[in-house]
């Protein structure tokens, strides 16, 4: 294994592309950047994550140890790193070593997202078993955080350490007192939550599925919204200074938001894809993101424009046959994890050739969870329009597929007429 690892290194170093690294097998799904920027940590869907030298553009490590997708990352002080993964651990590896130190269980379903204190002492994690969890780095007694009804998506301590907010698919934000028992003081806002960032001055900020950002202070006061667009918002980061905000979408964009005035200032154009992980680099002005297309790239967040060689769309795009199709732009976010017909085989998630009228967890040669083979659905239009309807995790419990909804009525259908043409065999 350890032969194998250093050539596929080799392999991934040997070209350095200045803007784009690539070298995952899926969409990446995590980014950290270290505080000197000089060290990228990304995870992905294919269940790898890759320590990588910004200096030089290559990938120094391929970190494989989770059985699913590494959801979250994290660089620790001491020079090690964190890794999580939809397999519900969180391992923590030396640096050149080829197994984690420490494994950290306790959580019963995929972990979203990691956090690490601001003095680097306790790892926070969320998860979709509805709760946070604080691991003390040097050994101790985990704390579990427990009061969220859903999926919680999203964790960020405070720039003093003091108190530690989570978000939820359950609509509410916590704000946790960790120099006490006392009861977090809970807000209800309008959708769902995917992420939550918090600025140096306690201000937070979390992204919704209704594609606005929310605005509250320190307590947990609202203070405003920001609308970005009209799909889920999954990812998010600020900037050290707390003068840029970054908000991706499930389609592809990412909006950079001036906090103070509350206010898109730019759009990043990619190749319309989903953007689902962003970090910002210390200078503040330098912005990192993963993308469904397995790559990861740099950009000028105070202009928008793409730093090195120009993205263009993909020539291979599975959809360009469907072009002016509604429902083919609404399917553009699953082209990440679903193919279309048989030749193209299966990704992170199932091929959809021949769904309808197929059972649940069938199609052979993809490795399903197992609560899924428990269910008894029927792929047809009425169900696959009912899963975007109340969401994946109500419908399928027990399923890796990220969370999202399509609230119209009218996408669904079209989604689903799409799907009736394009995996008929």
């Amino acid at each position: 294994m350890p032969l194998l690892i250093g050539a596929l290194i080799a392999a991934l170093g040997a070209a350095p592309s200045l803007a784009q690294l690539r070298g995952h097998g899926g969409p990446v799904r995590a980014l950290s950047v270290s505080s000197d920027g000089r060290t990228l940590l990304s995870g992905s869907f294919d269940g790898s994550a890759i320590h990588w030298s910004l200096d030089r553009d290559t990938a120094e490590q391929v970190l494989r140890f989770h059985a699913d997708a590494v959801n979250a990352t994290a660089l620790l002080h001491d020079g090690r790193a964190a890794t999580a993964g939809a397999d519900s651990r969180i391992a923590i590896w030396s640096s050149g070593k080829t197994q984690p130190d420490v494994v950290l269980e306790g959580h019963t379903a995929p972990i979203a997202a990691l956090a690490l204190s601001p003095d680097g002492l306790t790892l926070a994690s969320a998860a979709w078993d509805h709760t946070v969890r604080l691991w003390p780095l040097s050994g101790g007694v985990t704390r579990v955080l427990e009061g969220h009804s859903q999926n919680v998506n999203g964790i960020a301590f405070s720039a003093d350490g003091k108190t530690l907010v989570s978000v939820s698919y359950d609509l509410t934000v916590r704000v946790w007192p960790l120099d006490s028992t006392a009861a977090p003081s809970v807000v209800t806002l309008p959708a769902p939550l995917n992420s939550v960032v918090v600025s140096n001055d306690g201000q937070i900020v979390t992204a919704g599925t209704d594609g606005k950002v929310y605005f509250l202070d320190r307590a947990g006061k609202y203070k405003g919204e920001t609308a970005v667009g009209p799909v889920p918002l999954i990812a998010m980061a600020m900037s050290k200074d707390g003068a840029l905000l970054a908000a991706a979408d499930i389609r592809g964009a990412v909006a950079i938001i001036d906090p103070k005035a509350r206010t898109v200032t730019r759009r990043l154009v990619g190749p319309g894809l989903p953007v689902w992980s962003v970090a910002f680099m210390p200078d503040n002005g330098t912005l990192l993101t993963g993308g469904a297309d397995s790559m990861i790239r740099r950009w000028n967040a105070r202009t928008g424009e793409p730093i090195g060689t120009t993205i263009q769309e993909s020539p291979n795009d599975p959809l360009s046959a469907y072009a002016g199709d509604r429902g083919a732009e609404i399917f553009r976010a699953c082209v990440a994890c679903h193919t279309l017909t048989p030749d193209q085989g299966n990704k992170a998630g199932p091929t959809l050739s021949g769904i309808f009228g197929r059972r649940i967890a069938t199609l052979p040669g993809y490795n399903f969870s197992e609560p899924l083979k428990k269910l008894d659905i029927v792929w047809t239009p009425e169900t696959v329009s009912k899963l975007f309807e109340i969401g994946p995790t109500a419908y399928t419990p027990g399923t890796k597929m990220p969370e999202q909804l399509i609230s119209s009525g009218e996408d669904r259908q079209a989604l689903v007429r799409f799907l009736a043409r394009a995996t008929k065999q």
